[in-house]
């Protein structure tokens, strides 16, 4: 029942963080309306926040929802060097999750999830490239099936039954984005973790996980200055004075956090075959129910597309298992 609750509110937390995400950009005025890295950064914000008040009263209840006691959440004990060396890991989270806010907020978030959802093409590339951990065979010869899988889902089927692709480009490019740095961020946090030491004084996967966020604010903060920082008043008034907007924006910051936490929890109570069934039906469960809360279309070449993408998905993370045991 524990890990039922688990999966339960995981799920649950991930698809009202796409809804609270685009609700919040809809009311900002979308790609248009010069707020989306604000957004992006204010959830960050707000992900600090709960951190350090977690880091305020020593416990984290987030494992009440898989009916556990509220587990131990003390400051992290680390050094000026151990936060140098979390840098680049920060960094990359940083603007992996502002690249996937805009890529979710800009245009369908039923697409921008497909385009992330092929995460693992670009995993593969740069693990290959920079950090000589290329996958196996039977990986290369399933990013295909992903990468065709995207392709498909961004066709369009016109008045005369001829297909074209829509000039969809902006979500396709930040959603791209958004995978360079998730590829990035989970080497380096591999890369990180692995330092001697460095996870005893961290205290454990929900400190690091709220260390992370309050860390990349040192590079959110100037890059939403640089980029839409003369619509800061504009924020500030729609903060102000729109009671939609300011919730949308506060839970999709709290939602983040939970689903983040929660899937920590559940992937360390099941195994890797368990994790990636759950991985993919959690994307499809996002993508649909988000799509038909927002009245957004789902043409029979998007869902296959859909399917093919996150079909493929799921065989990259098992195919080693079924090829080489």
């Amino acid at each position: 029942l524990a890990l039922v609750l688990l999966y339960v509110f995981w799920f649950v937390g991930n698809y009202y963080y796409n809804l609270y995400n685009k609700q919040a950009s809809m009311k900002a005025g979308g790609k248009d309306g010069g707020l989306t890295v604000t957004i992006a950064v204010m959830q960050i914000v707000v992900c600090a926040a709960w951190a350090m008040g977690l880091w305020l009263i020593r416990r984290n209840p987030t494992p009440l929802l898989g009916l556990k006691a509220p587990a131990p959440q003390p400051l992290p004990a680390i050094t000026k060097a151990d936060v140098i060396s979390l840098l680049p890991l920060t960094f990359c989270y940083a603007f992996a999750h502002t690249a996937g806010v805009v890529a979710l907020t800009a245009g369908s978030p039923a697409f921008g999830q497909i385009v992330k959802a092929a995460e693992p093409v670009f995993a593969a590339v740069i693990n290959t490239l920079f950090y000589a951990k290329s996958p196996s065979l039977a990986k290369w010869c399933v990013l295909p099936v992903i990468v065709g899988g995207v392709a498909i889902s961004t066709l369009k089927k016109e008045s005369d039954g001829s297909y074209s692709v829509p000039l969809d480009l902006y979500v396709l490019a930040f959603g791209s984005v958004n995978n360079v740095f998730a590829a990035f961020k989970g080497s380096e946090n591999h890369r990180a973790m692995a330092a001697p030491g460095l996870k005893d004084r961290i205290g454990g996967v929900g400190n690091q996980f709220a260390l992370t966020n309050v860390l990349s604010l040192v590079f959110l903060v100037p890059c939403m200055v640089l980029s839409e920082g003369a619509n800061w008043p504009k924020f500030v008034d729609l903060f102000t004075n729109d009671d939609a907007f300011r919730w949308n924006l506060c839970l999709s910051g709290i939602t983040f956090y939970l689903y983040n936490e929660l899937a920590t929890l559940t992937i360390k109570k099941t195994n890797a075959v368990t994790q990636s069934v759950a991985n993919t039906a959690k994307r499809v469960i996002v993508i649909v129910g988000v799509a038909l809360v927002l009245g957004e279309s789902l043409a029979p070449i998007k869902l296959l597309g859909c399917a093919i993408g996150i079909g493929g998905v799921l065989l990259y993370s098992l195919i080693d298992k079924i090829v080489y045991g």
